[in-house]
């Protein structure tokens, strides 16, 4: 039975990626600050460069999605700091050791997101050959990456997922946006016309599952469904679903920019993002449609 770490592993996606992996027979560890009462979870601590050995020496892939929230707290100097550091230093630590306790490592397999393309309303359909956006989401993104890669330096595959926003019954992005929508307060934001890459919870899952058993999987893929959708439809298909009515005007980009400050700009630019490359790798899509996936989410 192969041993899987995985970092973020308390979290949403590394939560219901345990349960898939662990149906298809494999061992799941996690890495936590906080392991008391869970006998597979293994103390690390960034700060400290710290993790324990045996987390390391037993792993025969590490999934690596730990990472500060994107969307949780305004965008201060002091937040994009964290947020930078904590992908960053995070992949430096299990780099340094992997190549001292496990440098035969069977996969390296990390995420990243769509923000590496950058903050952009365009028809432009974006595919994993093209460079990084210039913004702070893209040069986050760009830094991260930069860490996972020297995994491949050393000859570890190593596979990237760049996600979309990932849809969940069980919270995340779905539920904040969905909320104002439920008390019938619900409308597209800025112009409406942004695009928002998206992917069900369970495809993503299914990626870092096929990442593993895939060894043709090597490199950078888009993790995204397959369905480009404007927020302005996106509001409309989520309202749809839930049997309410979208009645009042686009809130305005200026009144989120208020609200927000600068992390706003995820909210009111996106563009399309091609799922390509990793169809052909024969990855099926369970929910390739918004329809498919909001009709689960809600059954």
């Amino acid at each position: 039975m192969e041993t899987i770490l995985i970092t973020g592993g308390t979290g949403l996606i590394g939560k219901h990626l345990s349960n898939i992996l662990r149906a298809k027979g494999y061992n799941i560890a996690i890495l936590s600050r906080s392991t008391s009462g869970n006998p597979n979870a293994y103390f690390w601590d960034i700060e400290k460069d710290f993790i324990e050995q045996k987390a390391i020496e037993q792993a025969d892939y590490i999934i690596h999605l730990a990472g500060a929230g994107i969307a949780d707290e305004r965008w201060t100097k002091k937040r994009k700091k964290e947020l930078i550091d904590s992908r960053v230093n995070s992949t430096q630590l299990l780099y340094e050791k992997v190549v001292k306790f496990n440098p035969n490592l069977k996969g390296f397999i990390a995420a990243s997101g769509i923000g590496y393309y950058g903050s952009v309303t365009s028809e432009k359909i974006y595919t994993e050959n093209d460079a990084a956006g210039t913004d702070f989401l893209a040069t986050t993104c760009k830094l991260w990456e930069k860490e996972s890669m020297k995994f491949d330096a050393i000859n570890i595959r190593t596979v990237i997922l760049r996600t979309g926003i990932v849809l969940s019954k069980d919270g995340g992005a779905y539920e904040k946006i969905s909320k104002p929508i439920k008390i019938g307060v619900g409308a597209p934001l800025g112009s409406g016309k942004q695009y928002m890459p998206w992917i069900h919870i369970t495809d993503l899952c299914n990626m870092y599952l096929s990442a593993i058993e895939n060894n043709e999987l090597h490199g950078i893929y888009n993790a995204v469904a397959l369905e480009y959708v404007t927020n302005k439809e996106f509001t409309h298909k989520i309202a749809l679903n839930l049997n309410k009515k979208i009645s009042l005007p686009n809130v305005p980009s200026l009144v989120l920019r208020a609200l927000l400050g600068k992390l706003a700009v995820i909210l009111l630019e996106g563009t399309r993002v091609s799922a390509e490359k990793i169809l052909a790798t024969k990855f099926e899509f369970k929910y390739a449609s918004l329809k498919e996936a909001l009709k689960e989410i809600n059954s």
